[in-house]
């Protein structure tokens, strides 16, 4: 397409026309959804309130040549918000549009599982760009580090970032700002809440019932449909190198022995599957069935969602649609990927303590320490923990279920951190070994969600403080014979094989 056709000719040119014949139905129904709310974002209201300009410089040069959006946690073309942005931003300025992945050699706990997934739905993402007419550039190292020089090098006028409030991501964003925002502008848009975290409260809330209303009050002016993402107008001066997938992970230095779950796609397309399997087959029973491990009850979308590859918004409007049909699997489903998801985002936000007993309220650092000596049955190494080594077949099958299929139940989740407070030596301890642990091996770790749900299990974060006992102090308890009365853990058990271990005195 040349840069010289009419723009309203252009915009017409949507993904829809670049898919394949074998797009499921599912996938081009959302499709025409996007094309009936505007022809692009050109056409389309975009909330300014999403965006947070991070730099000195605000307007984008008169010499910029293009745009260039940094992927981190929103790793998706379509009903990505700072994408949209970064092309309304490309086409108004009649300028290329770039997106960008930085291959860290390491990030947390990051493992080769983790990285392969990423790869996999980046691989997915290039492809698309092409159809697009986007220049997609994989590059080695930290944003920060690289980007200044890359953007000066090819006259990009304006950096996108997306928004990841955790402290490695939040420090990059800013020395990103502080090292060429004098010179283009470097602007956020947070793309994976739906009620953007710094809109939704600007202050650490103490719980889901005290943000509950500020987000649901916010939903009918952000829970609108997405524009597409269309066939880019302008052409880049510079093409992107192919990405050589088969290299992309050389240089990592992460831990290889946990591989790929097995029969775990990555990608837009595979999340949409999983959603439309989600919507068909598992929510009209979500609301009985989401909390007893032994049932399909769940969503199985947090691969997806971590890692930005489908956009939760977009699950939160396909789901509506149901509301009435079942309006209380919708109603719990919302909960969850709203109120509880994006309260775990302002948590991490305004706390800069997030993953320490330090971030904890202080009724639970009080109670905490006054049972820092209570003598413990059993004390269980890092080691032991990671190889389901424990006296409790539960917790094992539990960690087996972790380390083979990257995910664990929810309830189960909550159980499996509160043994580890139980069984190790300090509360320090126990969170480092918690977080260390569904880093390494959940799919979705390395999230606010998993921080908060460590910290909700071993600190009393979102919480109230309970009865008072031994070592717990006044955190919540939680005990095999309270899972026993809550489902059939014999059969999850037996799924899994969380054999008894001895325990030896240490």
């Amino acid at each position: 397409m040349s840069g010289n056709e009419p723009l309203t000719k252009k915009f017409k040119k949507t993904i829809s026309e670049v898919g394949t014949s074998k797009t499921s139905n599912f996938l081009n129904d959302v499709a025409a959804e996007r094309n009936k709310t505007a022809s692009s974002i050109m056409d389309f209201k975009f909330n300014k309130k999403r965006v947070r300009v991070l730099s000195e410089r605000k307007e984008v040069p008169e010499w910029a040549e293009g745009v260039i959006y940094w992927t981190f946690r929103d790793e998706r073309i379509h009903d990505n918000w700072a994408l949209l942005y970064a092309q309304k931003l490309a086409i108004k300025n009649k300028v290329s549009l770039h997106i960008t992945f930085c291959r860290l050699k390491q990030f947390l706990d990051c493992s080769l599982r983790h990285y392969k997934h990423i790869f996999q739905g980046l691989e997915e993402l290039e492809t698309e760009c092409k159809s697009l007419d986007i220049q997609f550039h994989f590059l080695i190292g930290c944003a920060a580090d690289i980007l200044p020089d890359f953007v000066k090098k090819h006259k990009l006028g304006a950096i996108i970032v997306d928004f990841m409030p955790v402290r490695e991501h939040m420090s990059w964003t800013k020395q990103l700002a502080d090292r060429i925002g004098s010179e283009v502008p470097v602007i956020q848009v947070d793309a994976h809440n739906i009620v953007p975290c710094w809109v939704a409260s600007d202050k650490q809330e103490y719980a889901a019932r005290t943000i509950r209303n500020k987000i649901n009050n916010k939903l009918p002016e952000f829970l609108t449909e997405f524009p597409p993402v269309i066939k880019h107008p302008f052409h880049s001066s510079f093409k992107a190198k192919p990405t050589n997938w088969d290299e992309a992970d050389k240089t990592l230095e992460v831990d290889r022995s946990v591989v790929s779950v097995p029969g775990l796609k990555a990608g837009f397309k595979a999340g949409m599957s999983e959603l439309e399997q989600f919507l068909k087959k598992r929510l009209p029973k979500y609301s009985t069935d989401r909390n007893n491990p032994i049932k399909d009850g769940l969503s199985k979308l947090s691969p997806w969602l971590h890692f930005g590859q489908i956009s939760a918004q977009r699950c939160i409007l396909e789901v509506s649609k149901l509301s009435k049909q079942y309006p209380e699997s919708v109603a719990a489903y919302r909960e969850e990927a709203i109120v509880r998801r994006e309260l775990s985002d302002n948590f991490c936000f305004y706390n800069p303590k997030y993953d320490k007993i330090e971030g904890a309220p202080n009724w639970a650092q009080t109670s905490l320490n006054e049972h820092r000596k209570d003598k413990r049955m059993f004390v269980y190494t890092r080691e032991e923990l990671e190889g389901s080594r424990t006296h409790d077949d539960l917790w094992n099958s539990a960690q087996i279920q972790l380390v083979k299929e990257g995910k664990m139940h929810g309830f189960l989740r909550m159980y499996w951190a509160k043994k580890i407070l139980e069984w190790t030596d300090t509360p320090e301890r126990a969170l480092a070994d918690a977080i260390y642990l569904n880093d390494k091996y959940s799919m979705d770790g390395r999230d606010p969600s998993g921080f908060v749900g460590c910290m909700w299990s071993i600190c009393g974060i979102h919480d109230q403080g309970w009865k008072e006992r031994e070592i717990f102090g006044k955190i919540r308890y939680m005990n095999y014979a309270g899972c026993k009365r809550k489902f059939d853990i014999n059969a999850f058990i037996a799924r899994y094989g969380g054999m008894v271990h001895k325990y030896t005195k240490k």
